[in-house]
Protein backbone atom coordinates (compact mmCIF):
# COMPACT_ATOMS: atom_id res chain seq x y z
CA UNK A 1 0.00 0.00 0.00
CA UNK A 2 1.51 3.40 -0.93
CA UNK A 3 2.13 5.91 1.88
CA UNK A 4 -0.63 8.42 2.49
CA UNK A 5 -0.04 11.80 0.93
CA UNK A 6 0.20 14.73 3.25
CA UNK A 7 -2.19 17.50 2.36
CA UNK A 8 -1.24 21.13 2.65
CA UNK A 9 -2.69 22.92 5.66
CA UNK A 10 -5.76 25.00 5.00
CA UNK A 11 -5.09 28.63 4.13
CA UNK A 12 -5.43 30.96 7.07
CA UNK A 13 -8.80 32.59 7.39
CA UNK A 14 -8.73 36.35 7.93
CA UNK A 15 -9.53 37.66 11.36
CA UNK A 16 -13.07 38.98 11.49
CA UNK A 17 -13.97 41.25 14.36
CA UNK A 18 -17.70 40.90 14.91
CA UNK A 19 -19.96 43.82 15.89
CA UNK A 20 -19.58 44.60 19.59
CA UNK A 21 -16.43 42.48 19.84
CA UNK A 22 -13.01 43.64 21.02
CA UNK A 23 -9.82 42.11 19.64
CA UNK A 24 -6.53 41.33 21.32
CA UNK A 25 -3.40 40.85 19.23
CA UNK A 26 -0.77 38.94 21.25
CA UNK A 27 2.89 37.99 21.05
CA UNK A 28 5.64 36.66 23.26
CA UNK A 29 9.41 36.79 22.94
CA UNK A 30 12.28 35.14 24.74
CA UNK A 31 16.05 35.55 24.44
CA UNK A 32 17.05 31.96 25.12
CA UNK A 33 14.43 29.47 26.18
CA UNK A 34 14.51 29.81 29.13
CA UNK A 35 15.88 33.30 29.31
CA UNK A 36 14.70 36.89 29.66
CA UNK A 37 11.28 37.19 28.08
CA UNK A 38 8.62 39.68 27.19
CA UNK A 39 4.94 39.66 26.28
CA UNK A 40 2.74 42.18 24.51
CA UNK A 41 -0.96 42.59 23.88
CA UNK A 42 -2.59 45.16 21.64
CA UNK A 43 -6.20 45.61 22.70
CA UNK A 44 -8.54 46.89 20.00
CA UNK A 45 -11.61 48.13 21.90
CA UNK A 46 -15.09 47.29 20.66
CA UNK A 47 -16.17 50.93 20.89
CA UNK A 48 -13.62 52.09 18.32
CA UNK A 49 -11.53 54.05 20.80
CA UNK A 50 -7.75 54.06 20.56
CA UNK A 51 -5.86 50.78 20.77
CA UNK A 52 -4.23 50.00 24.11
CA UNK A 53 -0.70 48.59 24.10
CA UNK A 54 0.30 46.45 27.08
CA UNK A 55 3.63 44.74 27.72
CA UNK A 56 5.79 43.26 30.43
CA UNK A 57 8.59 40.82 31.01
CA UNK A 58 10.38 38.40 33.30
CA UNK A 59 14.08 37.75 33.91
CA UNK A 60 13.90 33.98 33.49
CA UNK A 61 11.00 32.49 31.56
CA UNK A 62 10.02 30.65 28.38
CA UNK A 63 8.49 31.80 25.12
CA UNK A 64 5.33 29.76 25.83
CA UNK A 65 4.85 31.51 29.20
CA UNK A 66 5.20 34.86 27.48
CA UNK A 67 2.65 33.94 24.77
CA UNK A 68 0.15 32.90 27.47
CA UNK A 69 0.92 36.00 29.58
CA UNK A 70 0.19 38.25 26.60
CA UNK A 71 -3.32 36.82 26.22
CA UNK A 72 -3.95 36.84 29.97
CA UNK A 73 -3.01 40.49 30.38
CA UNK A 74 -4.99 41.48 27.31
CA UNK A 75 -8.10 39.73 28.62
CA UNK A 76 -7.65 41.35 32.04
CA UNK A 77 -7.84 44.77 30.37
CA UNK A 78 -11.41 44.15 29.17
CA UNK A 79 -14.61 44.90 31.08
CA UNK A 80 -16.79 42.09 32.41
CA UNK A 81 -19.04 40.55 29.78
CA UNK A 82 -17.05 41.86 26.80
CA UNK A 83 -17.02 39.62 23.69
CA UNK A 84 -13.51 39.27 22.27
CA UNK A 85 -11.38 37.54 19.67
CA UNK A 86 -7.83 36.72 20.78
CA UNK A 87 -5.42 36.66 17.84
CA UNK A 88 -2.26 34.61 18.28
CA UNK A 89 0.53 33.13 16.23
CA UNK A 90 1.07 30.50 18.95
CA UNK A 91 -0.31 27.06 18.12
CA UNK A 92 0.37 26.03 21.73
CA UNK A 93 -1.88 28.76 23.10
CA UNK A 94 -4.60 28.10 20.55
CA UNK A 95 -4.63 24.35 21.22
CA UNK A 96 -4.37 24.79 24.99
CA UNK A 97 -7.49 26.95 25.09
CA UNK A 98 -9.56 25.28 22.36
CA UNK A 99 -8.63 21.57 22.40
CA UNK A 100 -6.59 20.33 25.34
CA UNK A 101 -8.03 22.15 28.38
CA UNK A 102 -11.03 19.86 29.01
CA UNK A 103 -8.88 16.73 28.83
CA UNK A 104 -6.23 18.17 31.12
CA UNK A 105 -8.84 19.04 33.73
CA UNK A 106 -10.42 15.60 33.46
CA UNK A 107 -7.00 13.93 33.89
CA UNK A 108 -6.04 16.05 36.91
CA UNK A 109 -3.83 18.41 34.88
CA UNK A 110 -1.82 15.62 33.27
CA UNK A 111 -0.98 15.33 29.59
CA UNK A 112 -1.87 12.28 27.49
CA UNK A 113 1.54 10.84 28.44
CA UNK A 114 0.84 11.39 32.15
CA UNK A 115 3.24 14.27 32.74
CA UNK A 116 2.12 17.45 34.49
CA UNK A 117 0.79 20.19 32.21
CA UNK A 118 3.34 22.98 31.84
CA UNK A 119 2.20 26.53 32.63
CA UNK A 120 -0.92 25.29 34.39
CA UNK A 121 -1.05 28.48 36.48
CA UNK A 122 -1.40 30.66 33.39
CA UNK A 123 -3.90 28.36 31.70
CA UNK A 124 -6.08 28.30 34.83
CA UNK A 125 -5.91 32.11 34.99
CA UNK A 126 -6.78 32.38 31.28
CA UNK A 127 -9.79 30.13 31.76
CA UNK A 128 -10.95 32.25 34.72
CA UNK A 129 -10.76 35.39 32.56
CA UNK A 130 -12.81 33.70 29.82
CA UNK A 131 -15.50 32.93 32.41
CA UNK A 132 -15.67 36.62 33.37
CA UNK A 133 -16.07 37.77 29.80
CA UNK A 134 -18.72 37.22 27.15
CA UNK A 135 -17.99 35.07 24.12
CA UNK A 136 -14.24 34.48 23.70
CA UNK A 137 -12.92 33.30 20.34
CA UNK A 138 -9.35 32.20 19.67
CA UNK A 139 -7.92 32.83 16.22
CA UNK A 140 -4.55 31.64 14.91
CA UNK A 141 -2.67 33.53 12.21
CA UNK A 142 0.75 33.06 10.70
CA UNK A 143 3.14 35.53 12.28
CA UNK A 144 4.11 38.60 10.28
CA UNK A 145 1.61 38.06 7.46
CA UNK A 146 -0.62 40.64 5.82
CA UNK A 147 -4.37 40.13 5.57
CA UNK A 148 -7.49 41.63 4.10
CA UNK A 149 -9.41 43.18 6.99
CA UNK A 150 -6.41 44.24 9.09
CA UNK A 151 -2.77 44.73 8.34
CA UNK A 152 -1.77 41.58 10.23
CA UNK A 153 1.90 42.28 9.62
CA UNK A 154 1.70 45.73 11.21
CA UNK A 155 -0.15 44.44 14.29
CA UNK A 156 2.07 41.37 14.64
CA UNK A 157 5.22 43.44 14.12
CA UNK A 158 4.10 46.00 16.71
CA UNK A 159 3.28 43.30 19.27
CA UNK A 160 6.64 41.67 18.53
CA UNK A 161 8.48 45.00 18.99
CA UNK A 162 6.78 45.55 22.35
CA UNK A 163 7.51 41.97 23.52
CA UNK A 164 11.17 42.14 22.46
CA UNK A 165 11.58 45.51 24.19
CA UNK A 166 10.03 44.09 27.37
CA UNK A 167 12.38 41.08 27.22
CA UNK A 168 15.39 43.40 26.86
CA UNK A 169 14.22 45.46 29.80
CA UNK A 170 13.76 42.31 31.91
CA UNK A 171 17.29 41.06 31.10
Amino acid sequence: MPPRRKTAPAKDTPVEILPGEAAIWTDGACSGNPGPGGWAAIVIPADGSDNVELSGGEKLTTNNRMELSAALNGLRALPDGQDVVVVTDSQLMLNSMTKWLPGWKKKGWKTASGTPVKNQDLIVALEAETQRLGKVRWHWVRGHETGAAFDYKALNDRADQLAVAAARQAA
